[in-house]
């Protein structure tokens, strides 16, 4: 995953959708968001507080709003991008710029920055139980070090560690990740710490 610096250093590497990136930054800048980039990727801010991120993928680009759950959406152009997994994140997805519909984009975000001003949110349930996957388990079984080491982290750390594994489909995948986040449990470092400020 590349950490971008910049906006325009994430826009001018994007391989696709790069000018639906160009044209979705326009837009933003015209409201009274705040330009930043956090997790490799330009998301715009209102007091401090995410309101809006773009982005590039394979078939389409993307607007997302942080707390989409909250909006009208009478032209149903909002998705859930992970359903079941998120309950505030709201996706719209554009293939061309010829998708856009600048007036009607514009709307939706201004009622987002307003929802945001008036700390409307959709609170992440920080309760429920962290389900930790079998090839977790099977590393604590084998190193109780480790387990210590894992126990010692935040619920909110421990289920992005145990989400990261058990999202991946294919075991291969699973164990590949185990791999990877062992050494992050070790040195008693968060998988996502890098990107909290």
């Amino acid at each position: 995953m590349n950490s971008f610096k910049t906006v325009d250093e994430y826009i001018l590497n994007a391989e696709n959708g790069r000018e639906i990136l160009m044209v979705l930054r326009d837009l933003l800048l015209t409201t009274e968001l705040t330009e930043t980039v956090k997790w490799g990727g330009p998301v715009y801010t209102v007091n401090g507080k995410n309101v809006v991120g773009i982005g590039a993928f394979k078939s389409y680009s993307g607007l997302w709003f942080y707390q989409g759950a909250l909006l009208n959406d009478p032209k149903n152009v909002l998705i859930s991008s992970s359903e079941g997994r998120t309950k505030a994140l709201r996706q719209w997805r554009f293939e061309s710029v010829d998708d856009i519909d600048p007036e009607l984009l514009l709307e939706y975000v201004h009622e987002a920055i307003e929802n945001q001003k008036q700390n409307r949110e959709i609170k992440a349930d920080r309760n429920q139980p962290v389900v930790i996957p079998i090839e977790l388990i099977e590393a604590f079984e084998e190193d109780p070090i480790l387990k210590a080491s894992f126990q010692a982290f935040t619920k909110g750390r421990q289920r992005e560690f145990a989400d990261y594994i058990s999202h991946a489909k294919q075991e291969k995948t699973r164990l590949a990740r185990l791999q990877k986040v062992i050494p992050f449990i070790r040195q008693n470092i968060g998988l996502n710490d890098k990107y909290r400020k």
